[in-house]
């Protein structure tokens, strides 16, 4: 992990936003310390888990076996563009 330190500073040489989270008088000194933020790491090979119960309730359900086609189904409009219904 990268870091910067930097001793024996001002507090009111310090930007507006870090002046106001310190209690320290304008005339004190502090040590700033800038680390680089970890960054987050998922795990590819850990498998997904829920204890939500309601969780894949449908997967069971046969008309849903080709999603793709099963949206495409229910996103198709009522109606042609003549205006003869398209059968459901």
């Amino acid at each position: 992990m990268n870091a910067i330190v930097i001793e024996h500073v001002p507090v009111a040489e310090l930007p507006s936003a870090w002046r106001a989270r310190l209690v320290q008088s304008p005339g004190a000194h502090v040590t700033v310390r800038i680390e680089q933020e970890a960054t987050q790491t998922t795990v590819p090979n850990e498998e997904f888990v829920t204890d939500d119960p309601l969780f894949g309730m449908w997967r069971d359900r046969e008309d849903m076996a080709d999603v793709a086609a099963y949206v495409r189904h229910i996103r198709a409009p009522r109606f042609d563009r003549n205006g003869t219904r398209n059968e459901p």
